[in-house]
């Protein structure tokens, strides 16, 4: 059984006063500890506090980072290596987003280097693939998605790949209000499973997770996490408040 990951992605908001807050007033039940896996990504800033602060008070969220770099040091002024962020306590990095995609210029081999640095250092990739509304009207998802999986995880097939995390989030729904409805999100995320069983085997189809990203919130989390191929979410928004993201964390699967 895939135990299911719920993941607060905080891109670039957030202090050091609103995590106290947060940490403060965060509040799930022990059978959702125990069931889920429970994740903030802050801004790399706030990850030492969240190591400290946060650890003392809710031990059983997971800290990870939203990027990375693949050298292990050197001039790459602004970066972090993944040996930073163990050092940090970082158990996982969101890497491949789409943000970073368009704005940064990050390619699927960006992508797949960091995954690969990420699991050499011990720490949990989570990939994310997504396609724009231009795609989807094209009718070009499984094409890009495909892609994506291909060029930035399955790329490094000859390797043990069951720990990665694979974060379906679709460009269009993305801090828009709009969200795929639960039959879209399972249809990608089935084509995704079915990729990686046809290039991976059984045995790691059915092992990697996969989450659901884009506009997920208390209104419509329970559906969405009810459907088989989808193993929990990627949260910007409704996570930077501790009752909505207690609530997502808490999410009921029909």
């Amino acid at each position: 059984m895939r135990k299911p990951v719920m993941a607060g992605n905080w891109k670039m908001n957030g202090s050091i006063e609103h995590s106290k807050d947060f940490i403060d007033n965060f509040s799930v039940e022990e059978e959702f500890i125990e069931k889920n896996e429970i994740i903030i990504c802050p801004p790399s800033t706030l990850l030492a506090f969240w190591n400290d602060y946060g650890k003392k008070k809710l031990p059983y969220i997971k800290i990870g980072a939203q990027n990375c770099y693949w050298e292990p040091k050197g001039a790459y002024t602004g970066e972090l290596s993944v040996g930073m962020l163990k050092e940090a306590g970082c158990y996982c990095c969101i890497i491949g987003h789409s943000e970073r995609r368009a704005y940064f210029g990050e390619t699927d081999e960006n992508v797949n280097k960091k995954m690969n640095a990420l699991m050499d250092a011990g720490i949990v990739p989570i990939v994310c693939v997504g396609e724009t509304l231009e795609q989807r009207e094209a009718d070009k998802t499984k094409e890009v998605v495909l892609g994506q999986v291909m060029g930035s995880v399955i790329a490094s097939k000859d390797r043990d790949l069951k720990g990665v995390i694979i974060a379906y989030e679709p460009v269009w729904a993305i801090g828009t209000g709009k969200t795929a409805t639960n039959e879209q999100a399972e249809e990608v995320c089935s084509m995704i499973r079915a990729l990686l069983k046809e290039e991976l085997g059984q045995e790691a189809a059915e092992a990697i997770r996969i989450q659901y990203g884009g506009s997920v919130n208390v209104g419509n989390v329970d559906d969405l996490m009810a459907q088989p191929n989808i193993d929990g979410g990627l949260v910007g928004g409704a996570s930077l408040k501790a009752a909505d993201f207690s609530r997502l964390a808490s999410f009921i699967e029909k």
